[in-house]
């Protein structure tokens, strides 16, 4: 008979995230979604295309748009530095860049700690936001990839903003 080590235990009443921010506030995206982390490249400008858009990049001969989610979420744009790092996200059968920032870490989070999200912080039909998960003294925000970056939906949430960035914060 196969004994159940402590540590498979603990891994399965946890999740695994990637952590990353937007104007100081922190974000989550559950790492199965994540197929890497790169710093960001070069960036063909698409015409006639949302600003939060910002174009397309060749990614190893595919070519995937990249979304800067500070513009998605009606932010102030901001120059890439340094920490800024693009996100590719596997959603579906598509895969897309979303600039970011910075990334904080990798990071198990036990389900305990995650919080789903109260009607009264979500915008109708926007269901980008998954919850709410704490980590220590820190309260990060759990997007969900796949409503986030839904072609159909993107307008949407950048008419909405995101729940937690207030207008105080958009000058960021």
């Amino acid at each position: 008979m196969e004994s159940v080590r402590p540590a498979d235990i603990k891994q399965a009443a946890s999740a695994q995230f990637v952590g990353f921010e937007i104007a100081g506030q922190k974000y989550l995206f559950r790492i199965e979604r994540i197929q890497e982390i790169i710093t960001p490249g070069s960036v063909t400008r698409v015409p006639d295309v949302p600003a939060y858009v910002v174009g397309v990049s060749n990614l190893r001969g595919t070519i995937i748009p990249v979304i800067d989610l500070r513009l998605l979420f009606g932010l102030q744009a901001r120059e890439s530095n340094a920490d800024t790092r693009t996100i590719v996200v596997n959603v579906g059968n598509r895969t897309m860049g979303c600039m970011v920032d910075a990334v904080s870490q990798v990071i198990r989070i036990p389900v305990d700690q995650i919080h789903s999200t109260p009607d009264t912080v979500v915008a109708d039909r926007q269901r980008s936001v998954e919850g709410f998960a704490r980590a220590g003294d820190d309260l990060f925000i759990l997007l969900d990839a796949d409503s986030l970056l839904d072609p159909t939906g993107l307008a949407g949430i950048h008419r909405a903003g995101v729940p937690g960035v207030t207008p105080s914060d958009k000058a960021s």
